[in-house]
């Protein structure tokens, strides 16, 4: 349920409680879903003469009978465990579902072939076979299975590709993936193609290391560690050390352009064959395409060129740009796996009324923070039709800015930086971490005048430039078009950037931290022009912002000139052309209460732990309060417009205590909670933990273990190598760690050697929760613990919460699910508008009162009498 439009009332708010508490309390639990563990063999190769195994999994329709089947494909360096969890609930919503390691992963034989028509699509053809021959598997008139084909990246290509081969799958829905593989690698922002592309060598080089001996099952997955490796019997030969678990010739064939930096004309044809680049007017069924904001691997423009080759065919094509890719964001798990489901359940289970599939356009932007807990807010806006990268509409900005001089380094180094693999992660999910560094001397800059009004840019801006080569360039051995150093043509290799100034004394903000590599030559060393399509992007840029377009001669991420030389580079046409979307309808009313983004990264608490290990100060120590966990005296925070956020809010937490914090949206309680750990400070009155004073650094800090404002992980890690970072992070010996209990609360089994960008939203509030009980700490703070979890992982956390405190310790919990607060806490603490309505144990708020309907009494019911009394 969705409460949009102008601020809610406290009313609403508590009817909207009681609503989902009375859900909760009656929803039915997940039917159980068995797994059969498969081995199917099939023929494929050129001549159908290569005969390999590949390791499955069939998960039947839980609730039983014929259902329609989809085959859910794993990323690069992963597995089929990789879509467990994906698997598990589409087969609860009631589909078929076969997931499987592809040729050359897991624990299936064969070498990669990156999704070849005459290996990977092959080995897909006959997983449908395989399909159409069970009996849980629904048929059409035809005889054919009903299926479809869901996966990111890597497996967004082969779901792609086998579309166009395969007339028996009915619906795709390709995740962050390809449409073609050679310009992804290869791009060229000037529109020459892949044969004058710049080579993205750190992405090219971490997708090839990933085909190395084989991984254990389970393990890895595309953006991820890549799997432990298991110790090789019997010893590697040569060519297996040389190219891991790839056909020799794909082997050569990246080992060729990795010493060049150049794509030869074989690379590109080979390259091709594995993309829907290749199969024009091919895939003619329901497509849903999703790609992330935040990828400098595949960005936006391979998930434009796909939807403009299949919407050709006359078939229906969903486009949607969200928080994530390769580079980190959000992800969006849940909202991606609820438009999946939309989507098959539209096209496969034919539900004409599927609200889930979506829009034909959507975009994710952020909407602001919620007034009541601060937390960023994630908004979808929709649109009736795609319209492409060039929006709906264009608008010219002028640009100012003379001709600049710059230099290519020699070897290329110092580099600037626009994206590096996996570094955006660092942001924990939050998204605003900007990784952007241009060289001195290596970039030209042309900025606009400050907006006049706000300019959302939804698409690919472009932009015409000019280089002069100047005597340095040819004096220094400038790099030759023949690639020889003969004198002649030289060429200069750029990335153009766009920029969001504000003011003269914040750093620019690069949108999503991409850039555009262009390659131009210059005849005969002299001035050459191009126009450059400069990364897609759907970014605001406020009243007093300033566009500005940057190009250097260097990035990191990718293969540069190695020569010293020095260019003039210019606008050929001082402007910038923009794209708008006017069509796109973003919910109104700000943020929406109910619709939430992974928000502050645990790194920022792990921080905060190492400077309570770090940092001494007076804390003005009250040794009476020694056994006290906590007291709060006359604690005041207001928000920057005046609004008290808390208001003189006093209590007193005990020994063994599960104390339950409790108040509607906005009561104040995750703002409590952020002074409790020391990120902000109170306006007026103090926190004592154990009888010290709470002030940023306090050592006291280190007795506290929290989890608040949702769980943030560094994505392209493991979930025991978040623990064991995070752990690191606090400067606390291993030893202190208590590992091993720590991950028997998580209860993740193998998961744990996953990536956590594999993670569900349940999976990742386990781990956070384990997080948070690192070290065993004697206070312990969990905001909404349950978020995401099912009933019953809800029954297990509430057994292990009551342990805890049992043992001496106590726990602190905000949540929303009033009847699990009444099992699981001693005592609470109710808050409305900042203050406090009340406190005491949960006996004695329900001791004397009667319900409506004569029953005994529940939380629920104090709850609303209490915020009705103080509304």
């Amino acid at each position: 349920m969705k409460l949009a439009g102008r601020p809610t009332t406290w009313v609403a708010v508590v009817a909207v409680l009681v609503i989902g508490v009375a859900a909760w309390l009656l929803w039915p639990s997940a039917p159980p879903v068995r797994v059969q563990e498969q081995e199917i063999t099939v023929l494929d190769g050129p001549g159908d003469d290569q005969r390999v195994t590949l390791d499955a999994s069939f998960f039947p329709p839980a609730g039983g009978g014929r259902a329609p089947a989809v085959l859910l494909a794993h990323g690069f360096g992963g597995s089929k465990q990789s879509v467990r969890d994906d698997a598990v609930r589409l087969a609860q919503e009631g589909y078929a579902v076969l997931t499987w390691s592809a040729r050359g992963f897991g624990r299936s034989t064969g070498q990669i072939a990156l999704n070849s028509p005459d290996y990977e699509v092959k080995d897909v053809r006959q997983l449908v076979d395989w399909l159409a021959r069970r009996p849980e598997v629904q048929l059409d008139a035809a005889g054919d299975p009903r299926v479809g084909i869901a996966g990111g990246s890597y497996g967004g290509a082969i779901a792609l590709m086998a579309a166009a081969y395969d007339s028996r799958i009915d619906a795709i829905v390709p995740q962050i993936t390809w449409y073609d593989l050679a310009d992804a690698l290869f791009p060229d922002a000037g529109g020459q193609g892949p044969r004058n592309g710049v080579f993205k060598r750190m992405w090219a080089g971490l997708f090839f290391s990933r085909g190395g001996p084989a991984p254990e099952a389970g393990l890895g997955a595309l953006g991820g560690p890549g799997g432990r490796v298991a110790p090789p019997t019997p010893p590697l030969t040569a060519q297996e050390v040389r190219c891991g678990r790839f056909l020799p010739e794909i082997c050569d064939m990246y080992q060729q352009v990795a010493e060049t930096g150049r794509a030869t004309q074989g690379a590109i044809e080979t390259l091709r064959r594995s993309s829907p680049i290749s199969v024009p007017g091919k895939i003619r069924i329901p497509t849903l395409l999703l790609q992330g904001q935040r990828d400098s691997l595949f960005p936006l423009g391979q998930a434009d060129a796909n939807a403009r080759a299949i919407a050709a065919t006359g078939a229906p094509v969903g486009v949607a740009w969200f928080d994530g890719g390769h580079d980190g964001g959000d992800g969006e798990a849940d909202w991606i796996r609820e438009r999946t489901l939309g989507w098959f359940d539209r096209y496969l289970r034919k539900d004409a009324g599927a609200d889930l599939a979506g829009s034909p356009f959507t975009v994710t932007r952020a909407g602001g923070r919620d007034p009541g807990t601060r937390r960023p807010v994630q908004l979808h806006a929709t649109a009736d039709g795609y319209p492409g990268l060039g929006g709906t509409a264009q608008t010219t900005v002028p640009l100012s800015g003379s001709d600049q001089q710059v230099a290519n380094p020699p070897g290329g180094s110092p580099a600037s930086i626009s994206a590096v693999p996996g570094f955006g992660g660092l942001a924990g999910g939050a998204g605003n971490l900007s990784v952007s560094i241009d060289m001195a001397g290596q970039s030209a800059t042309f900025d606009s005048a400050p907006l006049a009004t706000p300019l959302q840019v939804t698409g690919s801006s472009t932009v015409k430039v000019r280089v002069r080569s100047e005597p340095a360039a040819s004096t220094s051995g400038g790099t030759s078009a023949a690639g020889d150093g003969r004198a002649g043509p030289t060429e200069v290799t750029l990335f153009a950037k766009l920029y969001d100034v504000a003011g003269d004394t914040q750093a620019p903000l690069l949108p999503e931290s991409l850039a555009a590599p262009v390659r131009i030559v210059l005849p005969g060393g002299g001035t050459g022009e191009a126009v450059v399509s400069l990364p897609a992007i759907d970014h605001r840029f406020e009243v007093g912002h300033r566009l500005r377009v940057a190009f250097t001669t260097t990035d990191l991420g990718y293969s540069t000139p190695s020569a010293p030389a020095v260019y003039t580079v210019g606008l050929a046409s001082q402007s910038v052309t923009v794209p708008t979307d006017t069509t796109l309808r973003t919910p109104a009313g700000g943020p929406d209460l109910w619709t939430w983004a992974l928000p502050l990264a645990s790194l920022v608490v792990a921080a905060a732990l190492l400077l309570a290990g770090r940092r001494r100060g007076e804390d003005g120590h009250d040794p009476a309060l020694d056994a006290v966990p906590l007291r709060i005296d006359g604690l005041t925070k207001a928000y920057g417009n005046g609004e008290l956020a808390v208001n003189d809010l006093s209590f007193t937490v005990e020994h063994g205590q599960v104390l339950g914090l409790l108040g509607p949206n906005g009561a104040g309680k995750t703002t409590t909670m952020r002074m409790l750990m020391g990120l902000i400070h109170p306006d007026a009155g103090e926190i004592r933990i154990f009888g010290h004073r709470v002030v940023p650094g306090a050592p006291a800090l280190s007795r506290l273990g929290s989890f608040v404002e949702g769980p943030g992980f560094l994505p392209h890690l493991t979930g025991r190598e978040n623990l064991e970072l995070y752990w690191k992070a606090t400067g606390r010996p291993p030893e202190d760690a208590h590992f091993a209990e720590a991950l028997e609360i998580a209860g993740l089994g193998g998961a744990l050697e996953r990536a956590v960008r594999t993670y569900s939203q349940g999976m990742r509030q386990r781990l956070a929760i384990a997080q948070a009980m690192l070290g065993l700490p004697d206070l312990l703070v969990l905001d909404e613990p349950a978020n995401g979890l099912d009933p019953p992982q809800i029954r297990e956390m509430r057994k292990v919460l009551i342990s805890y405190a049992a043992r001496g310790r106590t726990v602190i919990v905000s949540s929303h699910l009033l009847a699990e607060v009444e099992q699981t806490c001693s005592h609470v603490v109710v808050m409305h508008r900042g203050r406090l309505i009340t406190a005491g144990p949960v006996s004695e708020l329900l001791r004397g009162r009667t319900s409506v309907n004569g029953s005994g009494t529940r939380l629920e019911d104090v709850f609303l009498d209490l915020i009705g009394e103080n509304a």
